[in-house]
């Protein structure tokens, strides 16, 4: 089974305007991501996927293929499936290329159930939510699943409510952003209508869940931080200087 990564990346963030080559301990800090996916002995190759020029030029600087697409796509899950159009793959995993600290163990973890399960066709990596400062922030995307797994929905609100308990009595998740698809997948989700859910939360994976296609969640215990604004950056700069991975790159 042919598995590719797609790390997709562009420099038009509303919250953080060039962040994928924003600089990160002496490095952009999509090479980190990129250099730390492509350990994974899971994968055959692994690409970024940008429609900005000055992306392009930082990740071929640092030896990272680059695929150029469209400058129109709204959704990462959408550049990833223009990217791989001429590739032959049979599990595309779309890394979002705001996450550096990124392990190869959880591109390993996402990847296996696909290898004795052919009805699934999406993963998401899902993990405890350890802090209620997490589960507040609008740049935490919560997910809550039914009892195999499944993701029922995802939100940037608070779910599950803490109405009945407080937070520490609250099983609540969110989302870490390894998602690896069936090719014909990836390819039937481009094609669906975006739905309202989708738009008002601005979740990929939203599309398939409202078109009743199942997104199978899968637990981790590496506790990564997405990179959102600024200070997000500087609190992962912190967090990697004792990073272990760091002297394999």
């Amino acid at each position: 089974m042919k598995t590719i990564a797609v790390i997709p990346a562009r420099m038009g963030s509303t919250r953080f305007p060039g962040k994928p080559i924003a600089n990160l301990l002496g490095r952009p800090m999509i090479e980190h991501i990129y250099k730390r996916v492509a350990m994974s002995p899971s994968l055959d190759a692994t690409y970024i996927a940008t429609c900005d020029e000055a992306i392009r030029q930082a990740a071929e600087a640092f030896g990272a293929p680059v695929i150029m697409t469209a400058d129109t796509h709204e959704r990462a899950s959408d550049r990833v499936a223009e990217a791989v159009d001429n590739i032959e793959a049979d599990l595309i995993v779309m890394v979002q290329g705001d996450e550096p600290m990124t392990h190869p163990d959880m591109i390993d973890a996402a990847v296996s159930p696909f290898k004795n399960n052919p009805k699934i066709g999406c993963v998401n990596l899902v993990r405890k939510i350890d802090h209620e400062a997490d589960y507040r922030d609008p740049n935490t995307i919560k997910v809550v699943m039914d009892q195999d797994n499944n993701a029922i929905f995802m939100s940037r609100q608070p779910i599950p409510t803490m109405a009945k308990t407080g937070f520490a009595q609250t099983a609540a998740y969110k989302q870490v952003c390894i998602i690896p698809f069936r090719r014909e997948l990836l390819f039937q989700y481009t094609n669906l209508p975006p739905t309202p859910m989708e738009q008002l939360e601005s979740i990929d994976m939203l599309r398939l869940i409202e078109h009743g296609m199942p997104v199978k969640m899968v637990h981790t215990e590496f506790n990564t931080q997405a990179v959102d604004t600024e200070d997000d950056l500087a609190r992962v700069a912190k967090l990697m200087q004792t990073d272990a991975l760091l002297s394999r790159y």
